[in-house]
C-alpha cells in the first residue's frame, strides 16, 4: 500500500508536534531517492527521513543506521548550501494532496534571513523533493523537464506550481453519507464504486468499510444497496472518521508468515485480529512496513553498476575461453598440414605450374590425396607454406593450453567477486570489492576520487565449545585470513567447486571437537553462492595443508591433503553464533 492523503496528514501532524523550532544539524543523500535530515531541538535529536522512491515514498522519523556515499550527491550539496543551520518553522499539508511543505527559515550567504520551502511530493512514481524560495525553484531531486512533462516542468528558476489535483471530492471532507450516496449512482461493484467516489485514502481503507458492514466482500453494485445497507456502510465511515479525527491509531496488518502486507490509522479487522500490530505513532508504523524492503533497494541501487561490471567481465571471459577452446579443436588438424607439405614435397615433379590443387598417393595408407595449392607460389613454395602454416598450429596449441588454464582460472575468479558483489552487506563492503578489481587491473585508479578507508574486519563467530570462528568477507580477507592470521594447525573450511567464503576454526593449540567442525562447516555453506542447498559438500583441512603460487588471483588457493563433509545448514545458526562484532 501507499501513503495516502488521509494517513500523510496525521503523520504531518506528528512530526510537527515534535519538530516544530528544531534546527537542521547534517543533511545526507544515501540514495538517489532519499534525503536524511538530522534535526536538533532543545531536548533531543531526531532523524527525519524523506523518501521519494516510487514504491516507498514517505516522510516520517527513523532510527535506522545509514551508509552515505563517500562523495556528496549534487543535490545533497545543495540542500547543505541553503538548509544548514535552518529552523523549521512551519510543516503544512496541502488539503487531499499527497504533499508536505517544510518551511525553514534560513541565512543566505549574504546574512539575510530567508524562508526555504522544502516541498515532499509523495505521489508514487512521480514523487520527488523540491527546494523553492519566492514561489520558485531552486532545484529538484528529480528534474523534470520539456520532454518529460509538457504540463508540470520542475528546472532551477521555474515557478513552482502544485501538482493537479484528482477531479474527485476528498475523503477527509466529505461526510459518510455523501460518500454512500456517490458510491451508490454508480452501477459497479461496491468497492469499485467507492474508489471511484473519493480520492485521499488508500483501497484498503474502503475494503475496511465494507468488511464492517457486512462481515466481509460483497457482490453487490453500488446501485443495488438498500437502505439497511447503506445505513450499515455509513456507520462503518463513521467509525473510520471518528479514528481519523481522534489522530488515528497506526495499525499495520501481516500475512501468516509475519510479513507486512498494510498499514492504515484505522485498525484492518478484515485481516483478522490476530494479525495485527498497533504502533505509538505513524512513523515507527511507516518504518516497520518499509524498513526490510527499502534495504535490500538500498543496496541493489549502490551495487547495480559494480554488479553489471563484473557480470560483464565474467561473460566476457566465459566467451573468450569459449573461443579458445574452438581454436585449439581447429589446431588438432595441424597434422594434416604436416602430410600436405610432406606429400607435396615428395611430388614436386607432379604438380603443374598454375595448378589450383593436385592429386597424389599418400604413402602411409595408399589412398589418393588431393591437396589445394595457392597458383601465385610454386610447388616447392606451397610445401614451405604448409609446413610453416603447421609449426604455427603447434605453437598455438601449446599456448591454447596455457591460455584455456589462465581463463578457467580468471572464470572461477570472478565468479567469485560477483558473489561477494550479489552479497556485499553495504557500501563499505562494495568499496573493497572495487579495491580489489583495481589492483587486479579490472578497473581504473582514479586519485582525486578514491579514499582510503578502513577495512572491515573478518564475520566472527563463538561456536557451542567456545571456539572462535572467523569467516572472510571477500577475496581479499579470505586470503589475508588463510595466509597470514590463521596458522598451521587451525582448521579451513569451504564448499566445493563454488564461490564462498573462507572459514577458519581458531584452535589455539587444543583439539577442536566435531560439534565445532560441524559449525564451521555449516557457516562455510551459509557464507557461500550454495547457502540455501541440503547436503552440501564441504572441503576442510589444516591450514598448514593450504598453499598458494604466484599465478593465482587473491583468494584463490592450493590443497591435496582434505577431507569432504556433507552439510545443511541449521537454520538460525549464524545468528545464534554471531559476535556482537559483525556488523
Amino acid at each position: 500500500m501507499a501513503l495516502d492523503a488521509a494517513l500523510l496528514a496525521l503523520t504531518a501532524g506528528e512530526l510537527k508536534n515534535t519538530l516544530l523550532d528544531a534546527k537542521i544539524d547534517k543533511i545526507f543523500e544515501p540514495t538517489r531517492d532519499e534525503v536524511l535530515l538530522t534535526l536538533r531541538t532543545r531536548t533531543d535529536t531526531f532523524k527525519l527521513l524523506l523518501s521519494a522512491r516510487s514504491g516507498s515514498a514517505r516522510i516520517c522519523l527513523t532510527r535506522e543506521t545509514f551508509e552515505n556515499p563517500q562523495t556528496p550527491p549534487s543535490f545533497c550539496m545543495l540542500l547543505r548550501k541553503h538548509l544548514t543551520g535552518g529552523r523549521l518553522t512551519a510543516l503544512e499539508v496541502e488539503p487531499g494532496d499527497r504533499l508536505v511543505f517544510l518551511r525553514f527559515l534560513c541565512t543566505n550567504e549574504m546574512g539575510d534571513l530567508v524562508e526555504n520551502v522544502l516541498a515532499v511530493e509523495l505521489m508514487g512514481r512521480y514523487s520527488n523533493l523540491v527546494l523553492t524560495r519566492d514561489g520558485r525553484i531552486i532545484d529538484a531531486l528529480k528534474r523534470v523537464d520539456f520532454e518529460d512533462s509538457d504540463i508540470r516542468q520542475l528546472l532551477p528558476g521555474l515557478p513552482y506550481t502544485l501538482p493537479a489535483k484528482p477531479a474527485k471530492a476528498d475523503f477527509c471532507s466529505m461526510t459518510s453519507a455523501q460518500l454512500v450516496e456517490a458510491a451508490c449512482k454508480l452501477d459497479l461493484p461496491l468497492h469499485q464504486a467507492l474508489i471511484k467516489s473519493c480520492a485521499g485514502v488508500g483501497p484498503v481503507v474502503l475494503r475496511e468499510a465494507v468488511f464492517r458492514a457486512f462481515g466481509g466482500e460483497t457482490a453487490l453494485l453500488g446501485s443495488e444497496l438498500d437502505e439497511g445497507r447503506r445505513a450499515a456502510l455509513a456507520a462503518a465511515f463513521e467509525a473510520i472518521h471518528a479514528d481519523r479525527l481522534a489522530g488515528g491509531r497506526p495499525c499495520l496488518a501481516a500475512d501468516d508468515e509475519g510479513k507486512p502486507v498494510e498499514f492504515s490509522f484505522t485498525p484492518l479487522t478484515q485481516y483478522g485480529e490476530g494479525r495485527l500490530q498497533f504502533y505509538d505513532n505513524f512513523s515507527e508504523m511507516l518504518e516497520a512496513y518499509y524498513c526490510r524492503k527499502d534495504r535490500a533497494e538500498r543496496l541493489r541501487q549502490k551495487s547495480r553498476d559494480l554488479h553489471k561490471t563484473v557480470k560483464n567481465l565474467h561473460e566476457r571471459a566465459v566467451r573468450k575461453q569459449a573461443a579458445r577452446k574452438e581454436e585449439l579443436a581447429a589446431s588438432g588438424k595441424a597434422d594434416q598440414l604436416r602430410l600436405f607439405g610432406e606429400l607435396l614435397q615428395a611430388n614436386l615433379w607432379a604438380v603443374e605450374k598454375g595448378a589450383k590443387s593436385v592429386t597424389v598417393t599418400n604413402y602411409y595408407d595408399g589412398q589418393p590425396v588431393t591437396i589445394p595449392l595457392d597458383v601465385r607460389l610454386s610447388a616447392s613454395a606451397n610445401a614451405q607454406k604448409y609446413f610453416k602454416d603447421y609449426k604455427k598450429k603447434q605453437t598455438a596449441a601449446k599456448m591454447l593450453v596455457k591460455l584455456l588454464e589462465q581463463g578457467e582460472r580468471e572464470i572461477e575468479y570472478l565468479a567469485t567477486v560477483l558473489y561477494e558483489v550479489e552479497t556485499a552487506p553495504g557500501e563499505q563492503a562494495l568499496g573493497e570489492i572495487r579495491q580489489e578489481l583495481k589492483g587486479q587491473g579490472y578497473l581504473k585508479y582514479y586519485k582525486v576520487r578514491d579514499k582510503k578507508q578502513k577495512p572491515a574486519d573478518f564475520y566472527r563467530y563463538r561456536s557451542s565449545d567456545g571456539f572462535l570462528i572467523l569467516v572472510g568477507r571477500n577475496n581479499l580477507q579470505n586470503e589475508k585470513l588463510t595466509l597470514h592470521t590463521a596458522r598451521g594447525r587451525d582448521l579451513w573450511f569451504h564448499v566445493k567447486n563454488a564461490p564462498g567464503s573462507h572459514t577458519v576454526v581458531m584452535s589455539e593449540g587444543k583439539d577442536i571437537p566435531l560439534a565445532t567442525q560441524n559449525e564451521a562447516a555449516q557457516l562455510a555453506v551459509l557464507h557461500s553462492s550454495l547457502a540455501g542447498g541440503v547436503k552440501v559438500p564441504v572441503d576442510y583441512t589444516f591450514v598448514k595443508n593450504i598453499r598458494k603460487t604466484g599465478d593465482l588471483r587473491p583468494g584463490m588457493v592450493l590443497y591435496e591433503s582434505y577431507e569432504t563433509a556433507y552439510v545443511t545448514p541449521e537454520p538460525g545458526l549464524a545468528q545464534r553464533l554471531a559476535l556482537p562484532q559483525n556488523r
